[in-house]
């Protein structure tokens, strides 16, 4: 059986890879396959697989990259993953991708697809859509549509037609992983000194880059040995982290809010392999079972509209309620206009069900650690001072 710092190991060498290695060795492996990168939070990876491609999460460029060139495109008033994902792809670090996606987060990332296009006319690019109407007959409609494109696209790229039995049988994989990242943080909700916030974040980047074949055995290998391995449990606080679901944290900041007191038992760092909240169906009509589970099945958050007005910020009490958490932190990108303007509603929420919470921006450079750590120091402090018995 590996150990976990095994896992992990290689977990932070492929975060640390701004040049996508594995992904290139992938596509190198064998004649044909092709690589579409997509930006968070979510698209449907299952087509992309039953093409014979590989997804590939481009997540932009996170503390370790300097932007120079990237700055020239975007102004300073925006989150900077727009600017640090032009800059993996003017350097170069992107060359080997040959179509990327640009999911309906924002009018940022709607208008990159538009700069992509002009920047890299050899690379496919699309803005990929998703409805904001939750009726069958008319979201469900025009997200049949939106798939059907995509599908043709991806035939395209392979150079075969993407058949329904492809699909289903890439649905059934992915349920799998699904079912693998629900199981890894089922347990650190359990017992999060078993599974460390960080440790949980490497692993599900790493699933950013790798054929999903390959992290379900990952995952399947980690869940053992996190299990059997005894780690020392600490009078921490058990928090929900949210805001950070397209812009990704340094991973100095996940350590610190630990560091800090806080045990993160649950989070919305990587929505897109836990978009769908339970099995997609791996039969029928596959396009219209990835359309009635993005309606029907999915998760609540920021970029997504929410038509219940009495619903909206209930998720993240369940998400309290579900982990035993004791209070939220809202860790928003900078200029995130998704995540910050919808913040004060959450809030309201969570002061309705006499939940505490505390509220910080950063942006995925962040080098400055201490008034993070300081300030999530103090909440788990007052957790543990005033909160009722």
């Amino acid at each position: 059986m590996a150990a976990s710092a095994d896992i992990i190991d290689r977990c932070q060498h492929i975060f640390d890879d701004l040049h996508f290695r594995a992904a290139r060795d992938w596509k190198a492996a064998v004649p044909g396959r092709f690589v579409v990168g997509y930006m968070p939070f979510y698209v449907p990876r299952e087509l992309i697989h039953a093409a014979g491609g590989l997804p590939l999460g481009v997540l932009g460029g996170g503390d370790q990259l300097e932007v120079i060139h990237g700055d020239a495109y975007y102004q300073s008033y925006i989150c900077r993953i727009p600017r640090s994902t032009l800059e993996l792809a003017v350097t170069g670090r992107l060359d080997f991708v040959d179509a990327m996606l640009f999911p309906s987060t924002c009018d940022v990332i709607r208008n990159l697809s538009g700069m992509w296009k002009i920047l890299f006319p050899k690379v496919r690019a699309r803005y990929f859509d998703v409805p904001q109407n939750f009726s069958d007959h008319i979201g469900g409609t025009f997200y049949i549509h939106e798939l059907t494109e995509l599908r043709a696209l991806l035939a395209e790229l392979a150079a075969h037609a993407v058949t329904d039995d492809a699909i289903r049988a890439s649905i059934a994989l992915y349920n799998e992983n699904r079912r693998l990242v629900r199981a890894v943080y089922a347990l650190r909700a359990r017992m999060p000194w078993q599974a460390p916030a960080a440790e949980v974040y490497l692993l599900m980047r790493a699933g950013m880059v790798l054929a999903v074949e390959e992290h379900n055995r990952m995952l399947d290998a980690y869940l053992e040995a996190a299990a059997a391995e005894k780690r020392p449990m600490r009078d921490n606080s058990r928090v929900v982290v949210t805001g950070a679901f397209c812009e990704q944290p340094p991973l100095n900041l996940i350590k610190s809010i630990e560091l800090a007191g806080c045990y993160i038992v649950d989070d919305d760092f990587l929505l897109v392999n836990r978009w769908e909240k339970s099995d997609v169906p791996a039969e029928g009509d596959p396009i219209a079972a990835l359309a009635g589970a993005y309606l029907h099945n999915s998760v609540n958050m920021a970029a997504k509209y929410e038509p219940d007005e009495e619903r909206k910020g209930l998720h993240l009490v369940e998400a309290v309620r579900r982990t035993d958490a004791e209070g939220v932190i809202f860790a928003c990108p900078s200029f995130c206009d998704p995540a910050l303007l919808d913040r004060p509603m959450l809030q309201t929420v969570l002061a309705r069900h006499n939940i505490p919470y505390i509220a910080f921006k950063y942006a995925e450079n962040s080098g400055q650690m201490q008034p993070i750590r300081e300030q999530a120091g103090t909440f788990a402090d007052s957790i543990k001072l005033w909160s009722e018995p």
